[in-house]
């Protein structure tokens, strides 16, 4: 994996993400599968609290899409980076569109049941992901969006809807949402009613 490569003086050790973690290195007591834990354990359901966990993972990955992470609603509800990320694998499946979205849907359960209604945005396909449009990491916009709004957002792949016209149709302008609703919907092209 990027974090197990030997040959790079960059890669981290087992200690750089786990800390010192003395009891477990000198193996104290002797024991065959070392019983005492690492001082830094990564997971959802692991004694370390999340804060630690993510400060491990934000000493070399604090910038990009990750700067605003203090304060996101991830953050801010404790879902540590392992909770998503699987470090000791050779493919994140977090990474890739295709797997991105099981990921998500472990704690977003009515959006795994909206993509399977009849007008959804392709993710099954493989061919979009949910961090096409949020960014799990923190945003300035709402709902994590990649954007500052939801118009501003939508119009990333659908740029035909932008604009400007000579009369623009006002909730388009305002906020996509107002009719359609953008994981999944029983009516055609994603609306949130049937057309009258």
């Amino acid at each position: 994996t990027r974090h197990g490569v030997k040959a790079d003086e960059r890669t981290p050790g087992c200690q750089s993400c786990h800390g010192a973690s003395v009891a477990h290195v000198k193996n104290i007591g002797g024991s065959a599968d070392r019983r005492a834990s690492p001082d830094i354990v990564f997971g959802l359901h692991s004694k370390t609290d999340a804060q630690a966990q993510s400060g491990a993972c934000l000493q070399c990955h604090d910038n990009g899409k990750r700067s605003l992470w203090h304060g996101s609603q991830h953050q801010s509800r404790d879902i540590p980076c392992a909770a998503c990320h699987t470090v000791h694998a050779a493919a994140d499946p977090v990474l890739a569109r295709a797997t991105q979205p099981e990921v998500c849907f472990t704690c977003h359960k009515t959006q795994r049941s909206q993509i399977h209604l009849f007008s959804t945005h392709p993710l099954l396909a493989g061919t979009m992901g949910c961090s096409d449009c949020h960014n799990p990491h923190g945003s300035t916009g709402p709902k994590l969006l990649v954007r500052d709004s939801v118009t501003e957002t939508c119009t990333i792949c659908h740029a035909e809807k932008r604009g400007p016209y000579l009369w623009e149709h006002e909730p388009v302008t305002e906020d996509c949402t107002i009719c359609h609703t953008p994981h999944g919907s029983t009516n055609p092209t994603l609306l949130k009613t049937r057309v009258p």
